[in-house]
């Protein structure tokens, strides 16, 4: 743990790109998610990529690889959806414990096959908890406001169990990711407080919201200010923005968290917007530029990629960052 709080200080770190774009470029077939132990399973699997640590491990390690080869200092775990609320939809609830013990364990097998190779740089794995499906903050039926699909003891008991399994796999931290309801993260801050006190241990947590569009509010209606104030209640290894936005898009709100917080920040964006496919096409070299702006402006500590990336993004943007001295936080907050 305390290498972590090391490293940050003498480097910008950087985190991987996306799993999901990596996965994707496998074309695994409904049978390829079932694998054999999940042949017989009478409902549709495919498309739930968090199970391909248990069904497909080899791509999930070759990509975490190809992310360390191309710079990254952090891998996160495949552990986005790894919930019992997300993994209901797939009838897997019992299986989430060992969907994140293993996805924790093959990202900790690989990070430290490349720290032995080189220990001057040492390899991170952050446990990915994702923001699930449902919110606590909105009703999800607009003739019924007051409704909600979920409580916060509802989502504090699934992200209390997601986190004691990344924590048993391996993970150096955690990562609390793409939040689009403050309310769903601080049931998983809780938790993951609750399991920090049982064990009297303790975990670097990075906390990263989502600016949904051009209104600079996430989706439950903050602002980066509200945001921040509503997650700095915690000691945090880092907060920060990811998804929604390309670099460029970004780059106006992370100013804003970068002037307010003494935390370190983070960001790790979109390879630009989708395009009508849904596929990105803001190219390494475009995205790199961009970055190059959040440098020479001071505004991270942690730097990687969302929706779109690949190692192609990260080498480039690894490659920049080396040039660059880690953001001196100006902030009185």
């Amino acid at each position: 743990m305390s290498s972590i709080q090391e490293a940050i200080k003498k480097n910008i770190l950087i985190l991987d790109g996306a799993m999901g774009t990596m996965l994707q470029r496998y074309n695994f077939s409904e049978e390829d998610f079932r694998g054999e132990r999940f042949k017989d399973f009478p409902h549709s699997l495919k498309g739930n990529n968090d199970l391909l640590s248990l069904t497909q491990p080899q791509a999930i390690k070759a990509v975490h690889a190809a992310y360390f080869e191309a710079g990254a200092d952090i891998v996160e775990t495949n552990t986005f959806s790894g919930t019992t609320i997300g993994m209901a939809d797939y009838y897997l609830e019992e299986y989430v414990y060992e969907l994140n013990y293993e996805s924790a364990r093959i990202a900790r097998e690989v990070a430290d096959e490349f720290t032995a190779k080189n220990p001057d740089k040492p390899r991170f794995v952050a446990g990915s908890i994702g923001p699930t499906n449902r919110t606590a903050s909105m009703s999800p039926d607009v003739n019924d406001p007051g409704y909600r699909a979920v409580t916060f003891d509802d989502l504090r008991i699934a992200y209390k169990q997601q986190v004691e399994a990344l924590m048993d796999g391996g993970c150096d931290l955690l990562l609390v990711e793409t939040i689009f309801d403050t309310l769903n993260a601080k049931a998983a801050l809780f938790a993951i407080e609750e399991v920090k006190d049982e064990r009297n241990i303790d975990i670097p947590i990075m906390v990263s919201g989502t600016i949904t569009d051009a209104s600079g509010r996430t989706l439950s209606g903050q602002t980066v200010e509200a945001f921040l104030v509503s997650v700095s209640h915690i000691p945090l290894l880092s907060v920060g923005f990811n998804c929604a936005l390309g670099a460029d898009l970004l780059k106006p709100y992370l100013q804003t968290l970068a002037h307010n917080t003494s935390f370190n920040v983070s960001a790790h964006p979109n390879a630009g917007l989708p395009n009508a496919f849904g596929e990105y096409d803001e190219t390494p070299e475009q995205m790199q530029a961009f970055i190059k702006e959040y440098l020479d402006d001071n505004l991270v500590n942690i730097i990687g990629g969302c929706c779109g990336t690949t190692p192609e993004h990260i080498k480039l943007i690894a490659d920049i960052a080396k040039e660059y001295k880690p953001r001196v936080s100006t902030a009185t907050m």
